[in-house]
């Protein structure tokens, strides 16, 4: 580091506990570390005495007081814009009925479908916006958005204006999702093959030509499309140059694991019921398991992802909140990071790696966000905790002293 590369600094953050998350030693601690900004990136990154001196005059110099300094969490898999309550489903659930019980009897999906269908894109951006907020307070920077509760292809890309707005209006970022394969709409009863159809003609090409959408996803499940069907969208998707990504396995092996894997996917989500071979072809294909705990635990599943499998695979593990009404509604990625523990027995490193590098990876943001490396977006949570494994033993009490996106505060 030379003398004149410093007078690109704008701001260094000192006497900090550093978990970069890079690869290396346990979650890539620095003690008495510091951070080094340009502008929206990281400049340097190190122990306190390896800093240059002397610092530059104007330089912005704040002292951490050994307080924990942790990439910008990510949050790669949301479903928050949505309209209406089921509550009462929480409540059948609780009495027995399994959720596909009550998604084969028109529930579940299809009844946050109507109410969506039926909101305003005014309205459904204020519910969104408060939901977003909640997330973003927990020093989440990152949110991937899917739309999936329109199912027609006004009303999916009204959804995805909605989430490309919540970008523009809080200071977070936002990756979209077209989930149009999320559930069989009720004008398509006993038509599934001509929904997919409609989804592949109508739905994908009008919502790539406005440029509303990052990534494609589908439900490849018995109670949502059949491998076939999936593969059908993501050939398109992968025409229209639009990157793919699955729910998989969640109540059964479909195989959607594989298959996601074929197609080079962002990530395979749930993955309870994921078996060795998807397991092995994810691990080739590069492809990010996604684990939801907050969807386990609202739906009382007793079956748990293959974590040691990933592991011994090789198999980048991310958690998300899966922020939906049905299924998850915990607006806490917090809470996500605590139950990946609890549940999944993940280690405290792994579901700090789970809301940051291996989530950036899930959205095919790898090389810009997700650890504290120079040249990576200076995206920095600032925690009132010394060691980064209070973020999974004391939910609640550790919260952000200060949240930094693109270097500013």
């Amino acid at each position: 580091m030379t003398g004149m590369e410093t007078q690109t600094w704008t701001r260094v953050i000192r006497n900090a506990t550093v978990a970069s998350c890079a690869a290396g030693k346990a979650y890539g601690l620095i003690p008495r570390g510091a951070v080094a900004l340009a502008g929206d990136r990281i400049a340097w990154v190190g122990k306190n005495r390896e800093l240059p001196e002397p610092l530059p005059r104007k330089l912005a110099v704040t002292d951490a007081r050994g307080a924990l300094i942790t990439p910008g969490l990510i949050d790669c898999h949301t479903h928050l814009v949505w309209a209406g309550s089921r509550h009462r489903e929480f409540e059948q659930r609780l009495a027995g009925v399994s959720y596909e019980e009550i998604a084969r009897s028109g529930g579940g999906i299809l009844s946050t479908v109507t109410a969506t269908r039926a909101a305003s894109e005014a309205d459904l951006l204020t519910l969104a916006i408060a939901r977003a907020a909640r997330l973003i307070a927990e020093g989440v920077t990152t949110i991937e958005i899917k739309s999936g509760y329109g199912l027609d292809r006004d009303n999916e890309l009204k959804m995805l204006r909605v989430a490309r707005a919540i970008g523009t209006r809080l200071a977070v970022r936002v990756r979209t999702t077209l989930l149009a394969a999320h559930a069989l709409p009720p004008e398509f009863t006993g038509r599934a093959d001509d929904y997919i159809k409609c989804v592949c003609d109508e739905i994908l090409p009008a919502v790539a030509a406005e440029g509303l959408a990052d990534a494609v996803d589908a439900f490849c499940e018995n109670i949502g499309f059949t491998p076939a069907q999936v593969e059908r969208v993501f050939t398109k998707a992968r025409e229209l140059g639009l990157a793919v990504k699955l729910h998989a396995e969640q109540l059964s092996n479909q195989k959607g694991a594989v298959l996601a894997a074929r197609y080079k996917a962002l990530s395979a989500d749930h993955l309870e019921h994921l078996d060795a071979d998807g397991v092995k072809a994810m691990a080739a294909a590069g492809t990010v398991a996604v684990l939801l705990p907050g969807a386990f635990c609202y739906l009382r599943e007793t079956r748990l992802p293959p974590v040691e499998l990933l592991r011994v695979h090789r198999v980048p593990i991310a958690i998300a909140s899966d922020l939906n009404p049905g299924s998850a509604p915990i607006a806490s990625l917090l809470l996500n990071l605590v139950l990946g523990c609890t549940l999944f027995r993940l280690t405290p490193e792994e579901a700090l790696l789970g809301v940051t590098r291996n989530a950036a990876m899930a959205l095919g943001l790898g090389a810009e966000l997700g650890t504290i490396e120079p040249g990576k977006r200076a995206d920095l949570v600032i925690w009132n905790a010394g060691h980064p494994a209070e973020l999974a033993v004391q939910f609640g009490m550790v919260r952000p002293v200060a949240v930094l996106r693109g270097g500013v505060s």
